[in-house]
């Protein structure tokens, strides 16, 4: 769930089971009650109708709490990024990094790393298209070492370098939840977690 759309309909199916939500977060969702097998079942099957998953496997969960402190971080802080991701994302989980590293290779094919660069390229062209910083000012806010380090990148996974994808009239940007998801996944699973 990393859409404004994706919480309101996830509000939405909770109500309707009459389940009451404390928090309904990227990828998280805390309820008040105890969700019984059947509710669990309408859930599942009303957030899959809306393209949505509902995920109770442990690893699953933390390979969406991964990615989710990933996009939070690149798509939503307004802040500078001037943190160390492996140790953000270590202390942010509450797991040994290594760990975290090895089991997202294993289940998404892809490097954590390669999917942070994938969201702060994304993040980049967002920035260009909005014209607000030049491309010194979006090298610091994105944690580059320099421009030069920022338009390689770029060049490397668009093809083209900063100055000519500002110039083109169809700028291509991807959405947010299908940034780094291989094909045929399901971009935005919700994870449910009960209180009592």
């Amino acid at each position: 769930m990393v859409s404004a759309r994706c919480k309101m309909v996830v509000k939405e199916e909770l109500k309707k089971l009459g389940l009451h939500f404390i928090v309904v977060d990227l990828g998280e969702v805390e309820i008040m009650e105890k969700i019984t097998a059947e509710q669990n079942e309408l859930l599942k099957a009303a957030l899959l109708n809306a393209g949505l998953e509902l995920m109770d496997d442990k690893r699953s969960v933390l390979i969406e709490r991964i990615k989710n402190v990933i996009v939070e971080m690149v798509h939503h802080s307004d802040e500078v990024i001037k943190v160390n991701f492996s140790h953000y994302l270590s202390e942010k989980l509450n797991h040994d990094y290594t760990y975290l590293a090895n089991l997202f290779s294993e289940v998404q094919g892809t490097t954590i790393e390669q999917f942070i660069i994938a969201h702060k390229i994304e993040r980049i062209k967002e920035l260009i298209i909005y014209g607000e910083l030049n491309i010194t000012e979006i090298a610091w806010k994105m944690n580059y070492s320099s421009v030069a380090h920022l338009s390689n990148q770029f060049k490397k996974m668009t093809g083209l370098t900063p100055s000519h994808f500002k110039k083109m009239k169809d700028k291509r940007r991807s959405p947010i939840e299908e940034i780094g998801i291989r094909p045929g996944e399901h971009p935005e699973p919700a994870e449910i977690k009960d209180t009592l």
